[in-house]
């Protein structure tokens, strides 16, 4: 499994060292997207925007913004306040697409607070 994110948003790198997916599932490669690389390049071509949200590989699979954090709910584990919230919220796909816009949004209302730049794809 590979989890591609935006290392420079502060809720998408603290997202990734918080949950727990790999104590329940096994090894996932964690990429920043800033840092690029050929699995950057490969959902940059499949059409993926990294600044709408994470993708997740999963065996040839790939998964997109609410899709992505609704299997990593599924695949983490309930250990700790944060994985027992996470999945509360993205369990559900209905209930990870209605608060999807709402998290993107807060995502770039702090980018910008912050000075930094969204990463153009």
């Amino acid at each position: 499994m590979i989890l591609i994110y935006d290392g420079d948003c502060p809720f998408c790198s603290r997202y990734v060292r918080l949950m727990r997916v790999r104590e329940a599932v096994g090894e996932m490669r964690l990429v920043d997207a800033r840092d690029g690389g050929p699995e950057v390049e490969d959902v940059r071509g499949r059409g993926y925007v990294i600044d709408q949200g994470m993708v997740l590989i999963m065996n040839g699979h790939y998964y997109h913004g609410d899709e992505c954090l609704h299997r990593l709910a599924l695949l983490s584990t309930r250990q700790g306040w944060f994985n027992k919230f996470n999945h509360w919220l993205f369990r559900y796909q209905w209930l990870s697409r209605l608060s999807y816009p709402v998290l993107r949004t807060g995502r770039n209302t702090v980018l910008w607070l912050m000075g930094r730049k969204k990463l153009g794809f």
